[in-house]
């Protein structure tokens, strides 16, 4: 009797395995029409359109930046405000010290992660929703700090003082950086979720002690998306900052507020999808725009469209439609080919 065997190449070999394909050469490609698209906006139509889609940019940057952390990371945190609010505070400074509000904001950014970096270490000794009360905690701690210096406007706000005279240039200006920071914001958690950071981060969701237990390191992990989203939302407070020509008050830049439209947008649109921070962040901004000066009616709205989706569509609007169609504009996920 004669036993035939495989070749070793047939016994060892492994079906390939692809992650978004064409899927993703079109999804990046249909990205960079729309955002094209969107910069030469200012040319096409009146400042006060590009106006109102500045609220929309740093809606998408935020909404975003929550979702990398409780979506991917599995950190609830309530107290992202401390970053927003000191983007835009240190926006102040590095105005004052003759840097342009608009390169001002990618240094307002890196110097928020900066000093995200040591408060993460006081904030992880928290786990579960004593990690959410903790950050909470900690932006009001932050509030308290800057509003003890008269430089800054103490408790009272502050206006900036060099921003570009001509009104049109300047809204033209701060929509484009409003732009930027989106665009950086949706793409940057898209070249995160495809890198080796973006597997673990998906195992530490799930299981961030069996992931451990695989050898994932999971504070690293945790911390690296802690500074990142800190960084963002540092650069969507600048945004908020130039946008108004200031402060307006602390207490209204550091508000809790922030954190329940954050939570808010990624709830509706679909938590742990890349779109779905995007279609929440289109949600709410609608609803705002439509409802906002109904009173009492806007918050019954928004607060029903909360429970509608909560109840009948707990994937969110956009994590409903790809779970039963697959589809995805940004594709992480990985396909073996047979």
């Amino acid at each position: 009797m004669t036993v035939q065997t495989a070749p070793a190449a047939e016994v060892t070999a492994l079906p390939p395995v692809h992650r978004g394909g064409r899927a993703t050469v079109l999804g990046l490609t249909g990205t960079a029409a729309v955002l094209l698209a969107m910069a030469a906006l200012p040319y096409l139509v009146e400042s006060g359109v590009t106006a109102q889609l500045v609220k929309l940019c740093y809606l998408v940057a935020l909404a975003s930046m929550w979702n990398l952390l409780a979506g991917y990371a599995g950190m609830m945190s309530m107290g992202q405000q401390a970053f927003i609010g000191l983007g835009a505070y240190l926006l102040f400074i590095v105005n004052d010290h003759g840097v342009n509000v608009y390169a001002g904001t990618l240094v307002v950014s890196a110097v928020v992660a900066l000093l995200a970096w040591p408060v993460s270490y006081l904030a992880f000794r928290l786990r579960g929703g004593y990690f959410a009360v903790g950050t909470w905690v900690i932006a009001e701690v932050v509030r308290l700090i800057v509003v003890r210096f008269d430089s800054l406007g103490a408790a009272s706000g502050r206006t900036l003082s060099d921003v570009t005279a001509d009104p049109v240039l300047r809204r033209a200006f701060t929509y484009w950086l409003a732009l930027a920071v989106m665009a950086a914001a949706v793409l940057g958690t898209y070249a995160v979720l495809r890198s080796r950071l973006g597997l673990s981060l998906q195992a530490i969701r799930d299981d961030d002690t069996a992931a451990g237990s695989l050898g994932v390191n999971v504070t690293r992990g945790k911390r690296i998306i802690y500074i990142t989203a800190a960084a963002g939302c540092a650069a969507a407070g600048a945004v908020i900052c130039v946008n108004s020509l200031g402060v307006a008050s602390p207490t209204q830049i550091f508000g809790v507020q922030y954190s329940a439209l954050m939570v808010f947008m990624v709830i509706i649109g679909g938590i742990g999808t890349i779109e779905g921070p995007v279609v929440g962040a289109i949600a709410y901004f609608l609803l705002d725009k439509y409802f906002a000066q109904s009173g009492v009616w806007y918050l019954i709205v928004v607060g029903a469209a909360a429970i509608v989706v909560s109840l009948y569509l707990p994937r969110g609007l956009w994590g409903t439609l790809a779970h039963r169609t697959g589809f995805a504009v940004f594709p992480v996920r990985h396909t073996v080919r047979l």
